[in-house]
């Protein structure tokens, strides 16, 4: 269950919660480095300086025969086929493979840290374990934002989450973000904070790349790949390798990837796609450091934890088939199969554990989209059947306080949803739409007593469109969405032991936006929402067991965003969020969610020099926020912190070349820290100083 799970099991035992649920924050005795701050700080200050003094006429001019890359954009992932952005009553974002290549992001997640609304932590600051966290779940971010590849769920039904590095950045030709439960009818459990789709590469030109980078801390990346399209068939190769020592002992990796893309187009009405990605890597986990640890001498880079690690191997096929039929509709079914296995060690204070988990998963989901015009009047209407059937097979020893135990489970979950969903276009101005799921799970445990349960959700959405000037457009929503509890959530490793009293939480989500469009070259989008949950299901470190919380917690949140290219070689973007997520009643009332700050801000620009010469330089600032397991406040909150990177890149006929600075003003702070429990300390997990990353390229 890798790394995820190897924290929860440190946290349940006592003195594991040193490396639960990972985070990075500045250290108490490690200098703080607010002169590195307020110098960040500083250049951020400058970049907004340079935004706020761009004249007024400089982002109206050329507007004919321009169409920006909204205009018109094209989303999948908000209804399962092509809709405009302008149609989808949510806060969508579309990262294109031009905003990937111009971004100073080494992979996923660090491309995902720029967007508003998203918080993101390099756990071991290795770029091997993260938790991408959409509209604040904290440490439950991994279980409440559902991440897809081409339409196929990622996310693992053990805590071991997603794993980012599965995905390689190279692979991806665009991603979509869709913020707040609305997702939920369309792909069921995990959706409640939102929904990421990482869209792969397909061969459309015969196309060849290869790439070697050299870095800090000993890191070393190879990659390659090959693309094409022959009568018909299209196809995109690729491979990469990674090895990288880590910022600190013990936090090494080794990393190898593949990938396919197989289409076959028979005619215009019919196509039949495969894909899959083979995965392996081999990692080492170095642990949180406490405050007294620092105390005692101990450095940023140091670990207590020199053997631990979680080694993985994943791999996945999925495609089917497409049929195209009417002024639009469509059927098709997509069918997926995936294994992962993973083997992990952790120590701890009084003892050590040892776990090898096996899961595999089986899917299936066929979909019709029905499209229909009467005069004026436009009507989508997608009817679709989701099933999976997941298995994870786990063999555990370890060691307590001279107590050694030894375990083998067996946990199934059969998955079937039902939805439908559809949008009504009585204008070219003004659309509704609306929908509705109904998702039952069946669980099997083994050895256990009783030894089945099944429990059932429903989600629903509703919302409606209205498009204004050339393209601008607002919203308005309101959806329900759920997620039910991971096997590694009803079940205790602490005691071998199931709970199966562990209910499903729900959340009902409302969301009022506006994106309006000063020129075809910038606009603004503006957003607000409320998330209410109920049941949330947490982790408890005062029980050591996972359970449901016994009050309503509350998200409100407002979102802004900027984007403007004034001139042919500028472009500048930003972003805000605040965002207040608190416990409304019961045993925590009036407490902050632990791990979700109340102030996150953002600002890039991308600066072309001429002569093949490109500078990219982004900034990020995140507030204070309470430690991971902290419900009850009783401690001071995370640091702030802000970090500022920045690309240089060269391209020269077919060479591009380029060199990444991270942390530029070598900033000393922590993404992530969990408090341990005996005795309760604050624990952190420092994050890399200033680093670099140098590249080269060569396509053909």
């Amino acid at each position: 269950m890798v790394y995820v799970l190897w924290n929860r099991l440190c946290f349940i035992c006592l003195v594991f919660s040193r490396f639960i649920r990972p985070e990075k924050r500045v250290p108490l005795g490690v200098a703080s480095s607010d002169r590195n701050r307020e110098a960040g700080g500083v250049i951020l200050a400058l970049l907004m300086t340079l935004v706020m003094t761009i004249p007024e006429g400089a982002v109206a001019a050329d507007e004919q025969g321009v169409m920006e890359k909204d205009m018109g954009e094209i989303v999948v992932t908000a209804t399962r086929y092509e809709e405009q952005l302008s149609d989808i009553p949510a806060y969508v974002t579309v990262i294109t493979e031009e905003d990937i290549r111009h971004s100073t992001a080494q992979n996923i997640p660090d491309l995902l840290r720029n967007e508003v609304g998203i918080k993101v932590n390099d756990i071991n600051g290795s770029r091997r374990y993260y938790t991408v966290d959409i509209r604040g779940f904290g440490e439950t971010a991994g279980c409440n934002t559902l991440v897809l590849v081409d339409g196929r769920r990622v996310n693992q039904d053990d805590l071991s989450g997603t794993d980012w590095t599965q995905i390689p950045l190279d692979r991806a030709a665009r991603i979509e973000i869709i913020r707040g439960g609305s997702g939920s009818v369309l792909y069921g459990d995990n959706a409640s904070g939102g929904v990421i789709n990482i869209i792969t590469k397909e061969g459309d030109r015969s196309h060849g790349k290869v790439e070697g980078d050299v870095g800090s801390y000993g890191t070393y990346e190879s990659s390659a790949d090959l693309s094409g399209r022959e009568d018909g068939l299209s196809y995109a190769f690729s491979g990469s390798t990674l090895k990288s020592d880590g910022y600190r002992d013990n936090s090494d990796t080794r990393a190898k990837d593949a990938g396919v893309n197989l289409a076959y187009d028979f005619n215009d009405k019919m196509r039949i796609h495969l894909n899959s990605g083979f995965h392996k890597d081999n990692s080492s986990l170095p642990g949180a450091l406490t405050q007294s640890d620092f105390a005692s001498g101990l450095s940023r880079t140091d670990t207590t934890t020199p053997h631990d690690f979680a080694d993985v191997e994943d791999y996945y096929l999925h495609g089917g088939p497409e049929i195209y039929f009417g002024d639009g509709s469509l059927f098709k079914v997509d069918a997926s199969f995936r294994d992962r296995d993973s083997n992990a060690f952790a120590s701890f204070t009084g003892g050590e554990y040892t776990g090898k988990t096996e899961i595999k998963t089986v899917a299936l989901t066929p979909q019709v989209l029905l499209k229909n015009k009467w005069e004026n009047l436009g009507n989508s209407l997608t009817l679709g059947f989701d099933y999976q059937d997941i298995d994870e097979d786990i063999a555990n020893s370890s060691l307590f306080f001279g107590t050694s135990s030894t375990g083998k489970f067996a946990f199934e979950k059969k998955h079937y949803g039902y939805y439908l969903h559809d949008e009504l276009a009585p204008t070219d101005h003004l659309s509704f739409s609306g929908g509705y799921r109904y998702d039952k799970a069946d669980f099997e445990f083994q050895p256990s007593t009783p030894k089945k349960t099944s429990t059932d959700e429903n989600s629903v959405t509703a919302g409606m469109n209205y498009t204004y000037g050339k393209k601008s457009y607002a919203y308005l929503s309101s959806s329900r969405s759920f997620r039910y509890p991971l096997f590694d959530e009803f079940f205790s490793f602490f005691t071998n032991t199931i709970d199966q009293n562990l209910k499903p939480q729900s959340t009902k989500n409302y969301e009022l936006g506006l994106r309006h469009y000063l020129s075809d070259k910038a606009y603004v989008h503006i957003n607000v929402y409320r998330l209410d949950t109920d049941d949330e299901i947490f982790f408890n470190p005062g029980t050591f067991a996972n359970e449901n919380l016994d009050g309503k917690t509350r998200r409100d949140g407002l979102e802004a965003t900027f984007h403007a290219e004034p001139t042919k070689w500028l472009t500048v973007n930003g972003g805000y969020t605040y965002l207040v997520a608190a416990i409304e009643d019961g045993q925590f009332m009036g407490k902050k969610i632990p791990d979700v700050p109340k102030h996150k801000a953002t600002l890039g620009t991308t600066l072309s020099l001429g002569g093949g010469f490109s500078i990219a330089l982004n900034g990020i600032y995140v507030g204070k926020r309470p430690f991971i397991s902290d419900f009850a406040n009783a401690f001071d909150n995370q640091d702030d912190y802000v970090v500022l990177n920045a690309k240089l890149k060269y391209v020269w006929k077919f060479i591009t070349a380029f060199f990444d600075i991270n942390n530029l003003t070598n900033n000393d702070y922590s993404e992530y820290g969990a408090l341990r429990t005996f005795p309760v300390e604050k624990a952190f997990y420092p994050s890399p100083k200033i680093n670099v990353l140098l590249g080269i390229s060569a396509e053909f």
